[in-house]
Order: C-alpha cells, then structure tokens, then sequence
C-alpha cells in the first residue's frame, strides 16, 4: 500500500487546497485534488496564514519529488550516453577504413581512384584548426567580431601577434574574400535555379493530381482465356538479370512465373552472370523446379561477364527466337511483380505505335526497416511521384530505371540495342530512343515490389553508379544529341534540365556551397552567407521532396543534414565520370538482404489488393528441396561476421564543419553555427558507419 501524506486532517477544519501525494517510488509519483477550499477558509486572517503554510509544504514536497525524478532521469541518460559511447568505440575498434578494404578487395582498382578529393579534404581540415587556434588567440587578445563585416582602423602594432594579425585581416579582405564571395554567389545562383526547377515539377505534379490526369490504354484485356476478338495478346519476352544474388533469387523467378499472362504467348530468360559455383546451381535448379510444374522459362549463363548487365541483356537478345516476340519485360532479381502487372502495362501499346516504353513504379518491402532505408524512400518517393511522373505526362521522356518496365523490341533495335559503353545502360536506352522520336509513359499506380539496399556500404556505391554514369553518357551523347532531328525545346530539356541540372549542377552546388564554402566563410568572414541560403531555402526544398511520402515529415531533418551528407559521394562520383577516372567504371551489385522473401512481402502484397498470388494457368509449384540442396543452402547461407567500415572522406568532413562551427561561436553568428553543427554529427555518423546496418 502506497503511503499516504494527509497534512490537512485535523479535526474537522478544512484549510487550504486538499491534496493527497502517493509515492510508490522517486519516480513514480500523483497529486489529486480532493476538494477545493470553501469560502470560510479565507475570513480568518489566521487561517489563511496557516493555509498559506500547509500548501507552502505540500508545494515543497512536490517540487522536491520533481527534483528526485529529474535526477533520475538524468542518471538514466548518462547510462544510455555512455552505452552508446561503448557500442561507438566498439564498432570503431571492429571497423575498418574504405581505404583499407578496396586496398584488400582489388589493388588495381584502388590504385585507380581518385584520390585527390580526399588529400584536400585532410589539407583543408589541418588549415583550418590551424587558423582556429589563431582565431582563439586574437579573440581573446581582444579582436571580437561580432558580424561578418569588418571595420579596421589601423594603428601602430603593439607586439608581434598584433602586427601578424592585422596583415592575416587584410590578406582576408584583399585576396581571399572577393573569389570566396564570387564563387558563393555563383553556386547561390545554380542553387537558386535548381530549386526553381524543383518547385516547378511540384506545381506540374499538383496539376496532375488536380486534373486526375492518368495514362488511359486505348483497349482493356477483358479475357485472357477466352481470347475474345479485340483482346490484345502479343508474345511477351521477360527478362530476369542477375549476378551471385542468391539472397533473392527464389522470389523473382517465382514472381515472375506467376504473371497471368498465356503460357504460349510468354517466355522467362534467367540471364545468371553469377561467378559463384554455388549460386549458379542454386539458381538452375530453380529453374529447373518451375520448368517442370510447366513454366516456359531458360536459363542462360555467360563464362565471360563483359559489359555487366548491358552485356548480359545484349547478349540474351541475340538468341534467335527473340524474333517471335513483340515486347520484352525487365526485371532486377530483387524484383516481385504482382500478377496482373503484364495486364496492365501492355495494353498502353494497342494503337500506339509511338510507344516505346512503359515503366512502372517502385515499392519497397523495406522502406520501414532502418533510418536509411526511411531517407532513401523520402528521395525515391519525390522521383517517381514527381519527377518521372511530370516528364511523362508534359514530354514523354523520362529516364529508363532498368527495372519494372516493358520495351516494344522494335523501338530498342532502332536504338541500336543495349551498349555496353557506360554503367548506366538504362539511361543510354533510353536517350537514344528519345532521340529517335519514341515516346515513355510512366504508370505512378502500377507498382513492383523491391527492397533498399539497408547498409551504407551497399547505398554508397550504389549512389556513386548511379551519378557517375550520367557523367559519362553525357560525354558520349552529346554530339548526338546536338546533331539529332529532335525540336529545339527537346534538345534544351536533355541537355539542361536532364543532364547539366540534375546530374552535373546539383551534386557540385551541394558539396561546395554546404561542405567547402560556408565552412571557410566561418575563417573569412569578409565573405558571406546570408541566412536564407543556410536554412530557409533548403528547408523548403526539403519539405518540397518530403510531400509525396507524408508519414515521413518526423524525418526532414534527418533528410536535410543526410543529403547533404551524401554530397561528398555524389560530387566524387560526377567528378569520376565527367573526366572518366578509374573508379567511372566500377559495377558493383547492390547487395541485397532478401527481406522481400519474408513474411512481410505476403503482407504488402496482400494490403496492396487483396489478391494472393496464383500460380500460373497449367503451371504448378515447385517441387520441394531435397535434403542435398538444403544442406547446400544452409552452408549457404550461414551468417558471416558482421563490421562495419570507416569513411575517411566523410570523416575529415565532420571535423572540417565541427572546427568551422567552433569558430562561428566567435562571430555570434547563430544559425550557421547550429547548421555546421548538426551537419558535421551527420558527417560523423555516416563516416563511422552509424547508419544503417552493418556489412558482412
């Protein structure tokens, strides 16, 4: 029974405010009012003293269960401070450097990176803790400057420091301000002029909502079976890349041989590039498993793994009865399409000779699993909702995602077919259809389940693919682009808009004007920033890509401070592929954790419609392993050991912003201070591998 305090009980004389405090612990305590005072309590002057005292004491005793709750909450975020300073040192002492691991992994490779970007990064960083101590010793020498704009009055030197100091201010005011304050306002105004472009494919997507505007096939497939007059049935070619993906390789083939679609009009290419002995019979086994439940599917292996997966697709179009097909579908081994995807891409073809390409959006199984996965669904939720839609619908273009699409093969053999001349074969397709006046229409209602690379490992290079090829493609492209029979306004979307604004601009304003320019505008204060650049600018554009993802608006600033943060790769990445450096032509397979072949894929898939996915018309189910291949797959499949990787790059960056964040205290200056400060515990964070899950 919890003690009960009942100061108020004296006789039958009610003074003051009745209250009972129940404490069964420090730190879980109540205070009921039982009844309020009656006016009798106030006509003796003695009375009200004394009831003045008593609530005095009750108040007393409340703020001191206050106080001892307060103290244990602060002793509880001590323990939680110093566990996680444990799991931090812990993780740093099992870590190991990027630099280390692609030295280990390939040496040739390593040999052939950049590594400029990260020796200036070091130089830089030891400048400026360098001028941050002199900064600390001239500001307590009295030299305070409490705006950017400086007033200098000379007068003789009193002693070597001052003497020294003066000269360092107007080497400042006459040599480093004017093109530090030159370039900042050159990358203001591509700012400026990116984040225009992003308000307008807003306002183009509001539109579209507004007006319910939606891609309309001409005919419907009333009746697969019945295969009534008008019904539009066309041999369908489905292609399945992969390479050791042995995490999801079941699904996708399952998927896959389950889209209801005539089994005589459909044929499944698993095209392995996988060099594990293991995967490769793994995979043809399964294969084989669905070839005798009656699924028209093949399966086809490279010895030599030229061109990556614009080789491996190039390849398997060269097979002679790719002739008798009219359209092919692509799908990314950890790609499930739900059935009636093929019935509802194809019929955009029907009387629209035009159409060259129909893409579908993405779905994620993951998107909930980590904080990376939650940012990255944030940006890919604004690139279909917004971007590919709004391409679509005003100008028929839009860039290929490699996956979830259907290609009329007439339109990727006028194009001259898969090259194998950058890493991003998809983009190139699809440029070079444009160019050949084949129109895109992207379905935003159609969606194909996928998952998020969930380590930071697997995103970076992923992301360093992804912004290094355009670079490339650009170079190649270019001419062709210029010389093309396209219009004038088309030509100024491609090379403007697609590829300078987007690819080029963006990476290149982001990392110089938040992780170079404004940290070195905190030592050359002559120089400046103004407020609206650091913060209510990019937390507009933030909220901007945040809307097609509403449930995740708790995470914007997370996503700010984590775009930015990627900057540092992206720009490494443009830089790579713009003057074709060695790390330009790196393709590595996103690794894939599998979580789409859980439980949780039944679930979405069972949310998203509430239709379970049938077999296939005369197909049945795989038969069951024998105990051979599970034995081979729980050797598998065993759980490697688990580290995570030190980024150097993202780390000198962290104490770069922290050291220029540090000087701004001198300068008063506010919110540059709070920006560099959260934006270098991002950059903290991501390089000691914090985010994200751990890599095998």
């Amino acid at each position: 029974m919890a003690p009960k305090f009942e100061w108020w009980a004296k006789g039958n004389n009610r003074k003051g405010t009745p209250v009972v405090v129940k404490m069964e612990n420090p730190n879980n305590w109540s205070m009921v009012e039982l009844e309020s005072p009656s006016e009798q309590d106030f006509l003796v002057e003695g009375r009200r003293e004394k009831s003045r005292n008593k609530n005095a004491r009750q108040l007393t005793w409340v703020l001191l269960l206050k106080a001892h709750r307060a103290a244990g909450c602060l002793t509880s975020l001590g323990s939680a401070l110093i566990a996680l300073g444990t799991a931090v040192r812990r993780r740093i002492a099992a870590g190991r450097t990027d630099t280390e691991i692609s030295s280990s992994s390939s040496p040739a490779i390593a040999e052939s990176k950049p590594r400029f970007l990260y020796s200036c990064l070091k130089v830089f960083l030891l400048l400026s803790l360098m001028l941050l101590a002199f900064e600390t010793a001239a500001y307590f020498k009295g030299w305070h400057f409490e705006t950017p704009k400086l007033s200098l009055q000379l007068q003789l030197p009193y002693g070597f420091f001052d003497w020294v100091y003066t000269h360092w201010v107007l080497l400042r005011v006459g040599y480093l301000a004017p093109p530090l304050q030159f370039l900042a306002n050159a990358c203001i105004v591509l700012f400026l002029i990116q984040s225009l472009d992003r308000l307008i494919l807003c306002l183009g997507c509001f539109w579209i909502r507004f007006n319910k505007i939606k891609p309309v096939p001409k005919t419907a497939i009333s009746d697969l079976e019945t295969g009534e007059s008008g019904c539009f049935l066309p041999m369908v070619l489905v292609q399945i890349p992969m390479c050791n993906e042995k995490e999801v390789y079941q699904q996708s083939i399952a998927a896959v041989c389950n889209l209801d679609w005539p089994k005589t009009k459909i044929l499944i290419q698993v095209l392995d590039d996988s060099d594990d002995p293991i995967t490769q019979s793994l995979i043809k086994e399964e294969v084989h498993k669905w070839q005798k439940g009656g699924a028209r599917i093949v399966y086809r292996h490279r010895v030599n793994r030229e061109g990556y997966k614009a080789g491996n697709l190039k390849s398997a179009m060269n097979c002679s009865y790719v002739k008798d097909y009219e359209f092919v579908a692509i799908f990314d081994a950890d790609f499930q399409p739900l059935p009636d995807f093929l019935k509802k891409t194809i019929p955009h073809f029907k009387d629209n000779e035009e159409l060259g390409l129909v893409q579908a959006r993405w779905s994620f199984v993951n998107k909930e699993e980590n904080l990376l996965t939650r940012l990255q669904n944030i940006n890919l939720a604004f690139h279909f909702e917004v971007e590919q839609q709004v391409n679509s619908v005003f100008l028929n273009f839009f860039g290929f995602n490699g996956t979830a699409g259907v290609w009329r093969i007439k339109a990727l053999e006028d194009s001259g077919g898969w090259l194998e001349r950058t890493t991003v074969e998809d983009m190139d397709i699809a440029v070079r259809a444009h160019l050949h006046g084949w129109k895109f229409i992207f379905l935003n209602d159609v969606e194909c389940i996928c998952e998020l690379p969930e380590s930071y490992e697997a995103y970076r290079k992923q992301q360093h693919r992804w912004h290094s090829g355009p670079m490339q493609l650009f170079r190649l492209c270019l001419p062709a682009v210029i010389k093309s029979k396209i219009s004038i306004g088309k030509k100024f979307n491609l090379i403007f808009l697609f590829f300078l604004l987007r690819k080029l601009i963006l990476p290149f304003y982001s990392f110089t004007l938040f992780c170079i320019i404004l940290p070195m505008t905190m030592f050359v204060p002559e120089a400046e920033l103004p407020a609206w650049v650091v913060c209510y600018i990019p937390a507009t554009m933030s909220f901007l890509n945040i809307l097609p993802a509403p449930k995740s608006f708790p995470f914007i600033v997370p996503y700010l401070l984590f775009e930015n943060t990627m900057s540092v790769t992206k720009f490494n990445a443009m830089v790579s592929g713009l003057f074709q450096l060695g790390s330009a032509y790196e393709w590595v397979v996103t690794k894939k954790s599998g979580r789409s072949s859980e439980g949780d894929l039944a679930a979405l898939v069972e949310n998203e419609g509430g239709k379970k996915m049938k077999h296939q018309r005369g197909a049945s189910a795989p038969a069951p392993e024998t105990e051979a291949e599970k034995k081979a797959r729980k050797k598998n499949n065993k759980k490697k050991k688990k580290h995570n990787r030190i980024y150097m790059k993202e780390l000198s960056l962290a104490f770069l912003l922290l050291t220029a964040a540090t000087r701004s205290l001198l300068s008063a200056q506010g919110i540059h201070f709070y920006f560099l400060l959260f934006q270098g515990i991002s950059f903290l964070l991501v390089g000691l591998d914090l985010i994200g899950e751990q890599v095998e």
